[in-house]
């Protein structure tokens, strides 16, 4: 018999992916707090776009209100949940879905920033297994509608990348990895926390810039004001995760070092950036802002504690200096409160 498989948070990733599955056939429930959605999902179909014809589709799918979580107990208990909420919801998500787990079941983080040690704390480690989506700028654009605004990864960019918190290869990795190639690319990792912080890293560079300037991702990458901002921050992000021993990836295809080099003033290296950052451009839909853009167009808290926050105070633990980050969370933060209006002038003194 097939896995039954619930996506607590139904939006952007979570949504596009726990999609994607029930379109491939998978015994999926997609939960979310929001009723709109909820009910335009079961009355209508789940609609799914991309940049290209053969991601579009709109698909039936079984969804079922945050209040009726309950329900879950009276069917077969659930093999694998993912959590796919906001950062600073994760722990109540894992509370709530814990209870209904078979005794073999597990917790998947499908979300951004280092959230697997928390779903640990609650649902236990040896029930807690991470998932990374790299480069998949997706957005819940509508109640049952969620648009990817970059080209599929394919064999050219892995997107999704599975992993243990002790790094052995699993059959349960693997099968998780399994599930999220009816959506993209994917792979079981032995290096889980070197991916996290890799991706950590990005988001840090991108997402708290444009929740501050109000920039799209084009805009944002594109000038050359903000593009110096998100290097630096990219090269502190990367300083903090070498010193606490993390093996990070290639950025998108870029070596870290080549990061910390430009930030450095390296010439050559700054040039290997530039063109770096022009090419992840021209990929991109003239709509596509990260997560934190959205939530600020939303009115919605940020996840920026968790994610150039997070950095700031790792790098205070293990002594690495992380200004440019410590003053992007001020000038979001003084966003998110309405003292002052997304604008690129909120983060030209940084």
């Amino acid at each position: 018999m097939g896995k039954r498989i619930v996506v607590v948070g139904a939006g952007a990733i979570g949504g596009y992916a726990g999609g994607h599955m029930a379109r491939g056939g998978e015994d999926v429930t997609l939960i979310d707090p929001w009723p709109d959605h909820v009910n335009h999902m079961n009355e209508h179909g789940f609609r799914l776009d991309g940049v290209t014809t053969q991601e579009c589709c709109t698909v039936p799918v079984k969804a079922i209100h945050l209040t009726d979580v309950q329900a879950l107990s009276k069917g077969d208990p659930v093999d694998i949940a993912f959590i796919s909420v906001k950062s600073y919801d994760t722990e109540w998500a894992t509370a709530l879905i814990k209870q209904y787990l078979a005794p073999d079941g597990f917790v998947v983080s499908l979300q951004n920033c280092m959230n697997e040690e928390t779903v640990a704390r609650v649902a236990g480690e040896d029930r807690t297994v991470g998932c990374i989506a790299s480069t998949i700028a997706a957005e819940l654009i509508g109640p049952g509608h969620v648009q990817r605004n970059v080209p599929l990864g394919g064999e050219s960019h892995t997107v999704f990348r599975v992993g243990e918190l002790h790094g052995r290869i699993t059959r349960r990795v693997e099968e998780v990895a399994r599930l999220m190639r009816h959506a993209d690319s994917a792979k079981a990792t032995s290096n889980l926390w070197g991916e996290r912080w890799t991706k950590l890293t990005i988001n840090a560079m991108r997402n708290g810039l444009s929740a501050a300037t109000g920039m799209s991702g084009k805009e944002r990458d594109g000038d050359p004001m903000t593009r110096d901002v998100s290097i630096r921050l990219g090269a502190e992000s990367i300083r903090v995760g070498w010193a606490l021993g993390y093996r990070i990836e290639n950025l998108a295809g870029l070596a870290p070092e080549r990061f910390v080099a430009a930030a450095d003033g390296d010439a050559a290296a700054r040039a290997d950036v530039d063109s770096f950052m022009e090419a992840e451009i021209s990929k991109r839909s003239d709509d596509q802002r990260p997560s934190m853009g959205q939530d600020m167009q939303k009115g919605r808290r940020t996840e920026i504690d968790l994610i150039n926050g997070f950095v700031a105070a790792k790098g205070d633990e293990v002594g690495i200096p992380t200004p440019v980050s410590k003053a992007l969370v001020a000038a979001v933060k003084k966003v998110e409160r309405g003292e002052i209006v997304a604008s690129p002038e909120n983060v030209a003194h940084i």
